[in-house]
């Protein structure tokens, strides 16, 4: 009987090692940062594409962005919800001496606000003057043939319809950019109309819709809409785009070269915030309504480990993420603005 337990015990202790041998070692993983960001709906394609690369080649790390808007991302940064916001508008200096761990803007991409509209059997470029594509937003344009429109497009066919202005809804940078640009060209718009602002009071008969997602959705549901919205949604939406007339007034067609030959023109002007508007840019190629769409950071983080990663990820998207930009309607940032941004990344506690 004694044998017998001692023999049991044996089997058992033999057992027991080799399932502990068969099975495979524990992983030690490595701890997930995570890093928040939310704001503007304009660059979020492209901010897409650099998550999914990024975070799939850094496994250390999990940045997500929440896209609603600048207006609301200026709000989450400034109540430090978030990690990083996002803004076409950048923030005013107002805004900025209300965050005591201090602001670093960062050019993180451009792009162009284009004027896409939806007419049925109008073949060809619509080019509109200046005076033109702002009285069409102030209300005094209201008929499509009307004979401002007719005099650039002699050779369109164009319908006598009502125009339907669609505008944005919420605050929005790409509403900031477009209204900076009217009031640049426009002194009845700057005086005595909405004038320049993330949100503005719209004619009464314009159409409001949420996000640049919603700008391109109602257009291309709406015959005889026109609205402001990035290059690249409209390019997706598969919007007709009109040919804006520049400061030196010729009609330029919205294309990501058009984009880059205004960065190229403005670039030596670039101030020591990185904080710079072009609302009426020089240049005969230059297309008039771009704009650089910010990521906001702070001066500094207690975190150390989520500093880095955030610093890595803002420098791998202003160097080695631009490739992603003109594909995606987007305009790459200049060796010179990529230059000095990374530099202030760099600066970041």
């Amino acid at each position: 009987m004694w044998l017998k337990r001692v023999s049991t015990v044996i089997m058992v202790s033999l057992l027991g090692l080799v399932s502990s041998c068969g099975q495979p070692p524990t992983e030690t993983k490595t701890p997930v940062i995570k890093i928040v960001g939310a704001g503007a709906t304009f660059p979020y394609p492209l901010y897409k594409v650099w998550l999914q690369d990024f975070n799939q080649a850094h496994k250390e790390v999990e940045i997500s962005y929440d896209s609603v808007g600048s207006g609301e991302g200026i709000k989450r940064f400034l109540k430090q919800e978030v990690d990083f916001g996002a803004s076409d508008a950048a923030m005013t200096d107002e805004e900025m001496g209300r965050v005591e761990r201090q602001v670093k803007l960062i050019p993180a991409t451009a792009g162009l606000v284009v004027l896409a509209y939806n007419l049925k059997g109008v073949n060809g470029v619509l080019k509109l003057p200046r005076a033109v594509y702002v009285a069409i937003f102030t209300g005094d344009i209201k008929k499509w043939d009307d004979p401002r429109i007719k005099q650039a497009n002699p050779d369109l066919n164009l319908p006598s319809l009502n125009i339907i202005p669609v505008v944005r809804a919420e605050g929005s940078g790409t509403t900031f950019a477009f209204t900076n640009h009217l009031s640049a060209i426009s002194k009845e718009w700057r005086d005595l109309g909405p004038g320049v602002g993330k949100i503005v009071r719209w004619p009464a008969h314009a159409m409001l819709a949420r996000w640049n997602e919603g700008i391109a959705g109602r257009v291309k549901l709406t015959e005889g809409a026109i609205g402001y919205v990035e290059l690249g949604y409209a390019q997706r939406a598969q919007l007709a785009m009109a040919a804006l007339e520049n400061k030196a007034g010729k009609f330029i067609t919205p294309t990501p070269a058009a984009g880059q030959a205004t960065l190229i023109a403005t670039q030596n002007d670039m101030p020591a915030n990185l904080r710079m508007f072009f609302p009426d840019p020089p240049g005969e190629d230059s297309y008039p309504i771009v704009t650089y769409s910010w990521i906001l950071l702070y001066g500094s983080y207690p975190d150390q480990k989520k500093a880095k990663g955030l610093k890595d990820f803002i420098t791998w998207g202003i160097t080695d993420g631009q490739k992603y930009a003109d594909k995606l309607g987007y305009v790459s940032l200049p060796p010179h603005i990529r230059e000095i941004g990374v530099k202030a990344v760099e600066t970041i506690q």
